[in-house]
């Protein structure tokens, strides 16, 4: 059973509420936070395509490719995090560098600027001294950022398998190290591909 008491104390209104039902609310309430801390971090979309008719069990090496990557416009600094990122990503898969490889790795990159507008109309019912109600508009951008894996197959130099994430963006974000290996992290995991 609920019991409500009305009691003008620091917020107003107190709700008394048995053990069981305690229990109960506080279950659903740190499951509701669990998901809504989850839903609001910046999630990765991803997506992954491949040529079927490839067999991936024969590729065993890899190496980065030069002219692909040079064409990326973004910081040294990040283009080293993703091949750290892919690096470690492909040896946990079972590939290693080599100079004769048989896949070429390359990545590219898009950035959009997202923009936001939130047009607030309060109307209800109750006194308004200004008749027509407020209006309160609020305008926020965020920038979405989507990396693509490309693999491609170094003796016939064709596109075997790329892998896309999307993801929000922010340029100060504390620890790029991690939010780059995680974005990495979610495309690679589509490879290789299964059927």
């Amino acid at each position: 059973m609920i019991m409500i008491q009305k009691l003008d104390k620091d917020f107003g209104m107190i709700f008394e509420i048995n053990n069981n039902c305690k229990f109960f609310l506080m279950k659903y309430f740190v499951l509701f936070f669990t998901f809504f801390l989850f839903a609001s971090c910046s999630s990765i979309r991803v997506f992954a395509d491949h040529d079927s008719s490839i067999d991936f069990s024969k590729y065993t090496t890899f190496a980065f490719f030069k002219p692909e990557i040079d064409q990326v416009k973004i910081s040294d600094l990040d283009k080293r995090r993703i091949l750290k990122a892919i690096d470690a990503e492909m040896s946990i898969k079972g590939l290693s560098k080599s100079e004769t490889p048989d896949l070429l790795i390359g990545f590219t990159t898009k950035a959009k600027e997202q923009i936001y507008i939130n047009n607030q109309n309060n109307w209800g019912w109750g006194f308004n001294p200004w008749f027509w109600g407020s209006n309160f508009n609020s305008v926020s951008t965020r920038t979405e950022g989507t990396l693509f894996v490309n693999i491609i197959d170094a003796a016939t130099k064709q596109l075997v398998w790329q892998g896309k994430g999307k993801g929000g963006l922010q340029e100060n974000y504390k620890d790029r190290d991690k939010r780059i290996a995680l974005f990495v992290q979610s495309i690679i995991s589509n490879y290789p591909p299964t059927e």
